[in-house]
């Protein structure tokens, strides 16, 4: 499937829904929507807004960009290049989005955000148009996938004892950043503090014998979640053990999680995991993520979601639920791997890298 392919194809999927919803016109404003329309392309200048510096009107017959002068000429060279999208620009200015938007349609509008005023907000229903990846989607995500575990891997490898967390984190940023990755989640834990926090924002604490490097990584939208744990010297018995009980409970959300299943249940499963293990109530320190892809999290796994596992559908633990199989994305041939088992079936997870 080509890149226009692709997008002739997310096209046809929002026509349809258009069609059922009796809709004129649907008007995109968040990045990621952006990204999963275009196939990739972004529509970003500052990285921590919801929303782009452009937006996508599509109709029953047309697919418009509306921008300003700013913006125009760099997203027809470098975003969407030949993909079949109208480019409308005003000077910034002069720049009058409602003007721009009355000249292509009249009508009932849907938006998944709050412009245009007056356009019905259906954010979450053409979210789910995003749910199930195309063939292109799941090969830029092992990409991704490929690039955030290397990157981990070599940082690992490369930190001393005295480093700040904040050197460790500059160090992985840097290695993503390099190949066009946003950083999203950058969490940098030495020592005590992978104990105490769920979310240890790198400090100036320094590194004496282990860390955990975690990060939230995005490229052509997609977003990937991934955490290495690295220890200097011999490991202590209650670490390794501790460890291999978080691995067995990976892998009971990483097993359940096929196509047809009901979250509810998969969470289930993954709570008698923590049981069995000897962790009955540790879940409850920290949610278990869920559906991911173009969000970091399309909804959480619950007891009480009501959702049902779609055929290539991606979740945070790092997999995308095949007809065929559940492919793990974030691995790493050069990292250390500890086998598990769960169902009768054996799996390899990341094991604590030992220096």
């Amino acid at each position: 499937m080509t890149r226009l392919q692709e997008v002739e194809t997310k096209l046809e999927r929002i026509r349809d829904f258009m069609s059922s919803r009796g809709l004129d016109a649907v008007v995109l404003n968040r990045t990621i929507n952006f990204q999963w329309l275009t196939a990739g392309a972004d529509s970003h200048v500052v990285i921590d807004t919801d929303t782009g510096a452009v937006r996508v009107v599509i109709t029953a017959d047309s697919q418009h960009i509306i921008t300003n002068n700013i913006e125009a000429a760099r997203q027809e060279d470098e975003e969407i290049g030949d993909l079949p999208f109208e480019i409308d620009f005003m000077n910034w200015h002069d720049e009058n989005p409602e003007a721009m938007l009355a000249q292509i349609v009249e009508g009932r509008i849907a938006s998944d955000g709050p412009w245009p005023q007056g356009a019905e907000i259906l954010d979450e229903p053409l979210a789910r148009l995003r749910w199930s990846l195309l063939e292109p989607e799941i090969a830029r995500y092992r990409e991704l996938g490929r690039i955030t575990a290397q990157a981990l891997g070599e940082v690992a490898r490369e930190i001393e004892p005295g480093m700040s967390e904040h050197e460790i984190g500059a160090k992985l940023a840097a290695k993503l950043i390099a190949q066009n990755v946003i950083v999203s989640v950058l969490l940098i834990a030495a020592d005590e503090r992978i104990y105490k926090y769920r979310h240890p924002i790198p400090t100036d604490n320094r590194l004496e014998r282990q860390a955990m490097l975690v990060i939230g990584a995005r490229k052509w939208g997609l977003d990937i979640s991934a955490t290495r744990l690295v220890h200097f010297g011999k490991l202590p018995t209650e670490l390794a053990a501790k460890h291999q009980a978080v691995c067995q409970i990976d892998a009971a959300f990483i097993s359940e999680t096929r196509p047809g299943a009901a979250v509810r249940d998969i969470f289930a499963k993954g709570l008698a995991a923590y049981e069995a293990n000897g962790y009955p109530d540790e879940w409850k320190l920290h949610h278990q993520g869920g559906a991911t892809g173009y969000a970091p999290r399309d909804y959480k796994g619950t007891m009480e979601c009501p959702e049902i596992v779609l055929e290539n559908q991606a979740f945070a633990w790092n997999i995308i639920a095949m007809a065929d199989q559940t492919e793990v994305l974030s691995t790493d041939e050069q990292w250390p791997m500890l086998e598990v088992e769960y169902a009768g079936k054996k799996m390899a997870r990341p094991d604590i890298l030992v220096r």
